[in-house]
């Protein structure tokens, strides 16, 4: 091959990188992905039958752009059979749940919601409370909670924190 056709080859090769490499980097904000973890469980037992848990945590939106929550959904994996989805409580009702249970300790963070916001390049503490259909010592024996936050556009997010 000629000496010349192989050096404008080479530049061109090392030109098309460049472009890539600025492409892929330009945009890597435009991908919208939450990051985070589950800080802290509590729980305790309303009746019988009915278990309460609440999911401290904190995300970060390493994004360029918001992301607003569609659905928050906490599942529990117990030692044996299905994992139960919980029920969350309000975020209107998360000052009397409190109050009147004393056994879950003090409300640290605001509550996660439906059309809460978490801002581009922001970070948050929030939490969630829920209540399972399952007894405190299958409560107590579960593996796992799973927390899974879903944004209006589709993107989602889900951690686990294992409770053994």
């Amino acid at each position: 091959m000629d000496k010349r056709f192989l050096m404008f080859f080479g530049a061109g090769v090392v030109v098309i990188a460049i472009a890539v490499t600025l492409v892929l980097t330009s945009n890597k904000g435009s991908h919208l992905a939450l990051q985070g973890e589950v800080l802290k469980v509590r729980s305790g037992e309303l009746d019988a039958q009915n278990t309460i848990a609440v999911l401290d945590f904190r995300l970060e939106n390493p994004s360029n752009v918001p992301f607003v929550v569609k659905d928050v959904v906490v599942t529990l994996t117990p030692q044996k059979g299905d994992p139960v989805d919980g029920v969350n409580v309000s975020k209107s009702d998360l000052k009397r749940l409190f109050q009147y249970n004393r056994f879950l300790g003090d409300q640290y963070n605001d509550g996660l919601s439906i059309e809460d916001t978490i801002p581009p390049h922001g970070k948050v503490d929030r939490m969630v409370a829920t209540r399972f259909e399952v007894s405190r010592p299958d409560m107590e024996s579960a593996k796992s909670v799973r927390l899974h936050i879903e944004d209006v556009d589709g993107p989602m997010f889900e951690t686990t924190y294992n409770l053994k």
